[in-house]
């Protein structure tokens, strides 16, 4: 329900990054009607996926153009600056 929220303003909370590990490095491929809405918001949120994850399903060339391939780390690199709390599902 997080997309909705972000989308229509009403979240409560700046998001400024998702990370998608395991099977949910298959949200923000081209085509899956999530991941085009993803794509929409990239301009305020960064957005990666677990290289391992995603290579392990031949999924690197899929993703939406905004959706960068890293590890957790990368992550920590992108938005630690930008947040003091970080939240994972």
């Amino acid at each position: 329900m997080i997309v909705p929220q972000l989308e229509e303003g009403r979240h409560g909370v700046e998001v400024v990054g998702m990370f998608f590990i395991h099977d949910n490095v298959y949200v923000p491929m081209r085509g899956n009607p999530l991941g085009e809405r993803l794509q929409k918001l990239s301009d305020k949120i960064y957005l990666q996926a677990c290289d391992q994850c995603v290579y392990m399903r031949n999924l690197a060339d899929r993703l939406i153009p905004s959706c960068r391939i890293g590890c957790f780390p990368d992550f920590y690199k992108e938005v630690a600056d930008k947040t003091d709390m970080i939240i994972t599902i």
